[in-house]
């Protein structure tokens, strides 16, 4: 993994900020959480996703990635029509 590759995630999450994206995170232990939600925070090292769902216990929840997440494939996002 390079600063290059990382500056490359970093920038395209930031683009994408706001739009609705579908995610898979490894949780260890051959487990994954798949949801939809927001990017509504970019900073330095991590971004936010704002968790959207029918679950009213899950709605308001935020989940935090690192963009180095992405680069090892632990998350995997899709990017869904706004």
């Amino acid at each position: 993994m390079t600063q290059q590759e990382l500056a490359k995630v970093r920038e395209s999450i930031r683009r994408y900020m706001g739009h609705k994206v579908r995610f898979s995170a490894n949780q260890g232990r051959h487990r994954y959480e798949t949801a939809e939600g927001i990017i509504s925070e970019t900073y330095p090292n991590i971004f936010v996703v704002q968790v959207v769902s029918d679950d009213p216990y899950k709605n308001n929840k935020k989940m935090t990635f690192s963009y180095h997440d992405i680069v090892t494939k632990d998350l995997k996002m899709q990017l869904l029509t706004k």
